[in-house]
């Protein structure tokens, strides 16, 4: 189920990336208003949606670049965030001096790091089941070919 949730989601990033900044910013900010993105901010926001649901939906097994990306991402969030928060702030915002960015901006960061770990771990798994189950079909589909050859 959480793998469908973090799906929708990366849809919706894909779909309609403008509501999800504005509430982000509605979020982080004690200006939202105040704030000018940058022309990429949704073309960024889309990326990321993009990465999320390919991660979640892909059928290969392994480790990606990606997901290595995604993790290393997460995991930096986690562990030190403020870098990140300042990095994105100058990627979306072109007046970053301007922006007047709540308390808990570090905790959500934080928070986003978990997430980019959570959708790495899922893609994982997806992965893994999907060799399984692929080699399971596999050998039906020989059996099924025997029974045949042999008739």
């Amino acid at each position: 189920m959480l793998r469908t949730l973090l799906i929708g989601f990366g849809l919706l990033e894909i779909i309609k990336p403008k509501p999800v900044i504005e509430a982000c910013e509605r979020i982080g900010l004690r200006n939202p208003d105040a704030a000018r993105r940058r022309p990429l901010a949704l073309t960024g926001a889309r990326l990321e949606g993009l990465v999320f649901v390919w991660l979640l939906v892909r059928r290969r097994q392994g480790s990606t670049l990606v997901s290595a990306l995604l993790g290393l991402a997460g995991l930096t969030l986690v562990l030190v965030p403020r870098p990140i928060i300042g990095l994105s702030q100058h990627l979306v915002y072109a007046d970053t001096d301007d922006l007047e960015v709540q308390p808990w901006v570090v905790p959500a960061a934080r928070l986003l790091g978990v997430l980019y770990l959570t959708v790495t771990l899922l893609s994982r798994s997806t992965g893994t089941e999907t060799a399984s189950d692929e080699g399971r079909d596999d050998g039906d589909q020989s059996s099924r070919r025997l029974r045949i050859r042999s008739r």
